[in-house]
Formats: C-alpha cells, structure tokens, sequence
C-alpha cells in the first residue's frame, strides 16, 4: 500500500471562454464535455442548410463539433483538451480548411 502522499493529485478547475461566456471545466477534460456540462448543446451551424451542429459522436469521427478555438477553424471540440483562457467561438459558416481564414472579420 502506497502512503496517502503518493497519491494524485485531483484535477484543478479551469475556465475559459466560449463567445461571451464563461466556463468552468476540470483540467483534462475535453471542450466539448465542459460544453455539454455546462448545457451548451450547439457548437455550430451547418454552413450549406444552417441546421445546428453539436457534438455527436465525442471521438473525432464525425466532425460535428467543429469550433473555433483561439482563432484557428475547424478544431474538434470533442479531442482538444481545455486550457486556462483559451477562447472558442461557434463555426457559422464554411471555414478553409489550410491557410489564413480570409473571410474573417477583423
């Protein structure tokens, strides 16, 4: 048996932003569980039919979850993992997938 000082530590609360929100998350964890836990459902826009997107299958297949997250497109909510301050925005529209983000408002 190890002694009580080995063990871990627990995880620390982050928090970072999503639009004008707030969110608090456990370190580790992904966006989009700290979205959902939070009771945030939506994370985009379908660009083509404008129906709402949300995280769907949280293992990277299907790409329903794609954000914004400081400023790079077409980021997978349900594989990138929180990080104090960062900052994600919902996708509303087609995104390039390489390069500068043109159509990006300044």
């Amino acid at each position: 048996m190890r002694p009580p000082h080995d063990l871990p530590e627990p995880p620390h609360q982050v928090s970072f932003r999503f639009g004008d929100e707030e969110i608090e998350a456990w370190e580790g964890e992904t966006v989009a569980t700290a979205l959902l836990a939070s009771g945030v459902m939506i994370t985009g826009v379908r660009a083509m039919s404008g129906r709402s997107r949300g995280p769907y299958c949280l293992i990277g297949v299907c790409h329903e979850c794609l954000v914004e997250i400081d400023g790079l497109a077409n980021q997978r909510a349900c594989i990138t993992t929180v990080r104090q301050n960062m900052k994600v925005c919902r996708q509303t529209r087609l995104r390039p997938l390489t390069g500068e983000d043109e159509t990006r408002e300044q």
